[in-house]
C-alpha cells in the first residue's frame, strides 16, 4: 500500500484537454434575443451593451448640460486646444454634420469658440473657453465613474481581455464597411 494520495486517472493522450469553463457572471444569463437575431448573438449583445452604456453616459452628461458626443469633442480639445474642425472630425470619427451641429451648440453654450484660421479664412479653428476648460475634471470624473460601473463585476484580466476583443470587433466592423 502506498502513502501517495490517490489521483484521478488522466485522459488518454488522444483526448484533447477539456476547455476550462468560463467564469460565471454574477448576474443571470441574458434573455434570449429575438428569433431574427439568434444567428447574430454577439452583434445583438454589442447593440444592447452600446445602448445601455450610451443611456447611462447620457444621464451623466445631462448633469453637465452636455449631449452625448460633446464630451468626446471636449476631450480632444483638452488634449490639444486650437484644433481645426477637420482635425476634430478625424479624431472623433463622427460625420461632418454631427460634429458641426455639436460644435455650434457648444459655441452657443459658451464652451468653445470657432474662428477662421490666420493661414486660411475658410478653415475654422476650435478653441476652448474658460467655461469649456472648467469641464475637464467633471468629464474625467464622469468617465471614471462610468468605468467603475462598467467593470464592477469583472476581474482586471477580464477587463483587459474584453477591451482587447472589443477593439478587434470594432476594427472588423470598420474594415468591412470600407
Amino acid at each position: 500500500m502506498s502513502d501517495a494520495p490517490e489521483t484521478a486517472p488522466s485522459p488518454p493522450p488522444s483526448t484533447p484537454p477539456a476547455p476550462s469553463p468560463p467564469s460565471a457572471p454574477s448576474t443571470p444569463p441574458p434573455p434570449e434575443p429575438p428569433a431574427t437575431a439568434r444567428d447574430g448573438r454577439l452583434s445583438y449583445a454589442v447593440f444592447q451593451l452600446a445602448r445601455a452604456h450610451r443611456a447611462r453616459a447620457a444621464a451623466m452628461l445631462r448633469t453637465m448640460n452636455l449631449h452625448p458626443g460633446q464630451e468626446l469633442l471636449l476631450m480632444q480639445l483638452f488634449d490639444r486646444d486650437g484644433q481645426t474642425q477637420a482635425e476634430l472630425l478625424e479624431r472623433v470619427g463622427l460625420d461632418h454634420s454631427t460634429v458641426s451641429k455639436s460644435l455650434r451648440r457648444m459655441q452657443e453654450s459658451g464652451l468653445l469658440t470657432r474662428e477662421p484660421a490666420a493661414h486660411d479664412r475658410r478653415v475654422m479653428v476650435v478653441s476652448l473657453t474658460d467655461a469649456g476648460r472648467a469641464l475637464q475634471e467633471p468629464i474625467a470624473e464622469m468617465w471614471r465613474t462610468l468605468e467603475r460601473i462598467s467593470v464592477r463585476d469583472l476581474a482586471p484580466d477580464q477587463v483587459e481581455a474584453f477591451t482587447a476583443w472589443a477593439y478587434v470587433v470594432e476594427r472588423s466592423v470598420r474594415e468591412d464597411g470600407r
